[in-house]
């Protein structure tokens, strides 16, 4: 099957910066979309940036002109570049991977275990 990994959170003070990685590998034919989600205490999962793999992006509105999301294909792996960050920045974030994969038909969505990113005031 399919692994995806993220990494890089973590506690900063409010105007800080962190750097997200996430990983895929296992049973990969190609990646289609990768994405970054987040989730808060009492709050759904929302989208914070996604990424084709031709290199278009898309924003939360919230993060725009803060966040940047990256890809190196050839790593299989998405980057989360967060600047400013604000404590309602504070969440559970989560990378997501769209692929097929080797011996299945269609596309499928991965989800990592979430990094916890908390930004103090």
């Amino acid at each position: 099957q399919v692994q995806v990994v993220e990494s890089g959170g973590g506690l900063v003070q409010a105007g800080g910066s962190l750097r997200l990685s996430c990983g895929a590998s296992g049973r990969i034919s190609s990646i289609n979309d990768m994405g970054w989600y987040r989730q808060a205490p009492g709050k759904q999962r929302e989208l914070v940036a996604s990424i084709t793999n031709g290199g278009s992006t898309n924003y939360y509105d919230s993060v725009k002109g803060r966040f940047t999301i990256s890809r190196d294909n050839a790593k299989n792996t998405v980057y989360l570049q967060m600047n400013s960050l604000k404590p309602e920045d504070t969440a559970v974030y989560y990378c997501n991977v769209r692929c097929s994969v080797v011996g299945r038909i269609g596309i499928w969505s991965y989800w990592g275990q979430g990094t916890q990113v908390t930004v103090s005031s």
